[in-house]
């Protein structure tokens, strides 16, 4: 029997609230969105879409509400055509407005509460939100939530319009702890598609520096703090965990199977199919 493969995963945390949005691509050309919870320590499965969802080019509203996704589905009828940004409600990609791109080098859109002016010409939405441009940086939806560049990290050559020919390092200090999570980009950031879980075509490997000592978190896929303090994971097995990192030994307080999870087509409920 084939050995099922385990999902490629990637997550973005709402700013301000407990809520995480979850991205997993696969099994084959199919992609899955779902909701964590962790007040209430529940996953939330969501939609499936037969193409592929760029997660590292999408954003999740500050209060955890809304999906701001880029997708690229090929067989796509719709007037936005196959490569597109819509915005919907977690977990489910229900568009409640689309816009299409102009191919697959669109760099996505983040939520913003700055009124003043958005990057599009667009109606007003009816959110406490407007959209801008992600910057072509590497890591950009982390540094919009606490993590910084660090000081031993390559200097982008002012002619790498992509930010893809260095491996950057990015830091994360602990909230009322004293360690720092680190992320480091591998190999040719943005061109690794397919290979090694990579999610957006960006490999990464994760560390947790304390004590003035460096432990390799080879096993993560993704992780970031909660606000508390513990440790959020998707690990490369395809699991959710939230590790307590504090005593003795870490002690997992929470954990969510994905790596089994099949496409179904589930319509959006009722309360996701309009603002």
């Amino acid at each position: 029997m084939t050995q099922a493969v385990p999902p490629r995963m990637y997550c973005i945390p709402a700013t301000q609230a407990p809520v995480v949005a979850v991205f997993c691509r696969g099994p084959s050309n199919w992609a899955h969105v779902g909701r964590w919870d962790l007040a209430a320590g529940r996953y939330e499965p969501g939609a499936w879409l037969g193409g592929r969802i760029f997660p590292r080019r999408s954003d999740l509203s500050p209060d955890g509400q809304y999906l701001c996704y880029f997708a690229h589905k090929p067989s796509a009828t719709w007037q936005h055509g196959e490569a597109y940004v819509a915005l919907s409600k977690l977990p489910w990609l229900t568009a409640l407005h689309a816009f299409a791109t102009c191919g697959t080098w669109t760099r996505g859109y983040y939520f913003t509460e700055d009124s003043s002016r958005d990057d599009r010409q667009m109606e007003k939405l009816p959110i406490p939100y407007r959209l801008r441009s992600i910057p072509v940086v590497q890591f950009a939806n982390e540094r919009r939530r606490g993590w910084s560049e660090a000081e031993d990290s390559p200097i982008r050559d002012p002619g790498d319009a992509w930010d893809v020919q260095r491996n950057a390092r990015m830091r994360k200090p602990q909230p009322h702890g004293a360690r720092v999570l680190c992320v480091e980009s591998v190999g040719f950031a943005g061109g690794d598609f397919g290979i090694d879980q990579s999610v957006d075509g960006l490999r990464v490997r994760y560390s947790l520096e304390s004590n003035g000592e460096l432990e390799l978190l080879d096993e993560l896929q993704w992780a970031d703090w909660s606000r508390e303090g513990q440790l959020l994971v998707a690990t490369r097995t395809g699991r959710l965990q939230i590790r307590n990192l504090e005593g003795d030994s870490p002690e997992i307080l929470f954990e969510a199977d994905l790596s089994n999870l099949e496409p179904t087509r589930t319509p959006a409920p009722a309360w996701a199919q309009s603002w």
